[in-house]
């Protein structure tokens, strides 16, 4: 390395150590600056997802003049101590999230972020609150009242327990999926929690009550419930069911009636093992089987429907679950469930209603 590669290095070295000075000096002038400036002025910012302000830029304001105990404009701005302030804002009820910094012109910047409420809450003594997308429990305001899905006949309990904590996810759940879909927003009148705490949510068009089960797989059932809505009560209109239940896994079970307080339980049970005795004294089988195409057989299930006609009721549909095969339900009676009229499931995926077709009687040939 000769003397002129040498010089060339220090130079540079010599010129970096400069220039690294000069910003480090630059910086404490900016540092000392600051601290000596005075607050210019302040801008608040409220940010909501769906433009529900619970809080204005008031109460925002005068949340940060308690914190300074004085004015804000003209305040050095070394007398605010941001970090303490951004977390005093955030125990507010309505704030999530709050950011405070000062720009290069000495003006606070005050970012607010609201928490959104997804549902509304009433208790099985009438008491009122609303919820956030976290199922955290949030007052009402007197300021505005939020449009979000209306649950219930929630437990009035002033300490959650671990079922009623169980049941407010349900909740939080129910009410996510359907603040994010347009149409069950506007569909949707409300959801009453029942004392097996599941939820029936009863629709704003149609004279029906539609039984969801709990929180589980919400988004499948109301899919569920979205191809009967197309492909049955589209031509048969919104009134010709009284109950639709989408609670059990792969089935629409619906009934023309919501129930009939003369219709006996225990009648009604003999009305179907008389069916089904007779069903196995003319088959020879332990298990209905009909045609396809008379019994509305519904793909992939495992499952026939034929009709029950009771003297003591109207004409019911009756699900009879295929024993032979291996294939487990959710259903709790795993024998059968009422339904009128039977729906089958076709090969597309979709839903439709079948209308079974009358039983055959077989013509005995003369005697030769």
């Amino acid at each position: 390395m000769n003397a002129k590669t040498t010089i060339r290095k220090i130079l540079f070295i010599a010129t970096w150590v400069c220039i690294g000075g000069g910003m480090f000096t630059l910086l404490l002038a900016a540092i000392s600056k600051k601290n000596k400036g005075k607050c210019s002025n302040y801008s608040i910012t409220i940010k909501g997802a769906r433009n529900n302000f619970f809080i204005d830029k008031n109460d925002v304001e005068q949340m940060l003049m308690k914190a300074m105990k004085n004015e804000i404009k003209g305040q050095p701005v070394s007398s605010f101590n941001l970090h303490e302030m951004e977390q005093m804002l955030e125990h507010h009820t309505w704030i999530s999230d709050a950011e405070l910094y000062f720009d290069n012109r000495d003006l606070l910047h005050v970012t607010i972020t609201e928490r959104e409420p997804v549902a509304r809450v009433f208790t099985t003594e009438n008491n009122s609150f609303y919820i956030d997308s976290l199922g955290k429990k949030m007052p009402l305001s007197d300021k505005l009242s939020a449009r979000v899905p209306v649950f219930t006949g929630f437990p009035d309990k002033k300490t959650l327990s671990a079922k009623d904590s169980a049941l407010l996810n349900d909740v939080r759940a129910t009410a996510n999926f359907i603040i994010n879909d347009p149409f069950w927003m506007s569909q949707v009148a409300q959801i009453d929690i029942t004392a097996d705490r599941n939820f029936e949510m009863v629709p704003v068009i149609g004279n029906h009550l539609v039984k969801l089960g709990n929180g589980e797989n919400i988004a499948e059932k109301f899919r569920r419930l979205m191809l009967f809505y197309k492909q049955v009560l589209s031509k048969t209109g919104f009134d010709k069911y009284k109950i639709i239940n989408v609670q059990y896994k792969g089935q629409v079970v619906v009934s023309r009636y919501a129930g009939d307080p003369k219709m006996d339980s225990v009648q009604l049970r003999k009305n179907v093992e008389k069916l089904l005795q007779q069903a196995r004294d003319a088959q020879n089988d332990t298990v209905i089987s009909l045609p396809v195409r008379q019994a509305g057989a519904m793909p992939g299930t495992g499952k026939y429907a034929i009709d029950v006609d009771s003297a003591s009721a109207p004409v019911m549909g009756l699900t009879v679950i295929n024993n032979n095969n291996p294939e487990k339900h959710s259903n709790p009676n795993p024998r059968l469930s009422i339904s009128s009229p039977s729906i089958r499931q076709p090969a597309d995926g979709g839903v439709q209603a079948v209308k079974p077709k009358p039983k055959q009687t077989e013509k005995k040939k003369p005697n030769s």
